[in-house]
């Protein structure tokens, strides 16, 4: 398990999530590398299997190589500051993306092939920045949110904008459901939870102050954290609060990754969830703990610099190199196992 985080000064920073021998609960997250990768702060991380890349305000993607702990080469094509990026990779696949979709400040997406990095198109759809972008797991359609106040829909396929449409409300938000059936929209202090299928408001999670990140997980749950800088877990078919971690954090989240792939009711695994906030402290929870008065983090780390998102992956093991041959990404697959 690994997990990277982008910071307002520059850096980057990757940790993997180590398991102690005789003992699950007793984690601890080993630092990677942490350098200025960029030449401004970083808007923007996403990590599939040993792939992870990094956008910021310098109009330019970064790539690293995790089983290395190195960069290896970077995406000068962006047309203006990247504010979002995801690593879209099949089901099928588990250790090594198949794209690469960035969303800029300007208003544009672009999409990459991901075996090698080959910039394949790039497409207009708002009229004012992306905030956020979120691709099905289908692999077919993505969904995009901007400072115009809108949402968009991208074909993937044919790559073009499908679907258009005003929100009234600028969103800040958008993510796709595990099981791609729903979305969600991060609207100030609410989330709203929508079916994929017709956009149909399914319920909507009210907060009392800012929601900056939110994350789903398999369980049918959805865990959310902002300004209030509690880690909360959401039931999304009744739109109450499931548990709550409360002052998670001593400053507002920036980020929160879902690391563990099991339903979480189990006795024996726990079900890990990662947060980061904005005083560069990265903690991993074990959330069946969140009922107790003072839950305390499983592992824990300081990076001392203002954090700006995290992106993490459940992939044990990385022990392949990049290699431009199928054959090497099939060898990669096979030794790559999945929490």
């Amino acid at each position: 398990m690994s997990l990277v985080a982008g910071s307002y000064e520059r850096f980057i920073w990757g940790f993997k999530l180590k398991t102690l021998k005789h003992s699950t609960e007793t984690l601890t997250l080993s630092p990677l590398f942490s350098f200025p990768s960029h030449l401004s702060p970083i808007k923007s991380v996403a990590v599939a299997g040993s792939v992870a890349v990094s956008g910021g305000s310098d109009d330019t993607i970064k790539i690293y190589d995790l089983s290395t702990s190195s960069e290896i080469g970077s995406l000068n094509d962006p047309t203006s500051t990247v504010t979002s990026l995801v690593l879209y990779t099949p089901p099928s696949l588990h250790s090594f993306p198949r794209n690469l979709f960035s969303a800029y400040d300007d208003g544009h997406v672009s999409f990459y092939d991901a075996d090698p990095f080959v910039h394949l198109k790039t497409v207009k759809v708002h009229k004012k920045g992306v905030n956020d972008m979120s691709v099905h797991p289908s692999g077919k359609l993505g969904l995009t949110v901007g400072r115009d106040e809108c949402l968009g829909m991208i074909n993937l396929v044919r790559g073009r904008r499908s679907f258009f449409c005003k929100l009234g409300k600028e969103a800040e938000i958008v993510e796709f459901g595990c099981g791609g059936d729903k979305f969600f929209m991060g609207t100030g202090e609410t989330v709203s939870v929508h079916e994929a299928e017709d956009a149909k408001l399914v319920s909507e999670l009210k907060g009392e102050k800012r929601v900056l990140c939110l994350a789903p997980a398999m369980n049918g749950l959805v865990y959310t954290g902002g300004e209030d800088r509690n880690l909360t877990a959401w039931d999304t078919i009744s739109g109450k609060v499931a548990y709550c971690i409360e002052d998670a954090h001593s400053a507002r989240l920036k980020g929160i990754v879902v690391l563990s792939k099991i339903d979480g009711t189990s006795d024996e695994e726990p079900f890990l969830v990662a947060s980061a906030s904005s005083d560069g402290i990265i903690r991993v929870w074990d959330v069946r703990m969140a009922k107790k008065d003072k839950p305390t983090p499983l592992a824990e780390a300081n990076t001392k610099s203002r954090l700006t998102c995290l992106a993490g992956s459940s992939i044990k093991s990385m022990k392949k190199r990049f290699s431009g041959s199928s054959d090497s990404n099939k060898e990669e697959q096979d030794e790559a196992t999945e929490q």
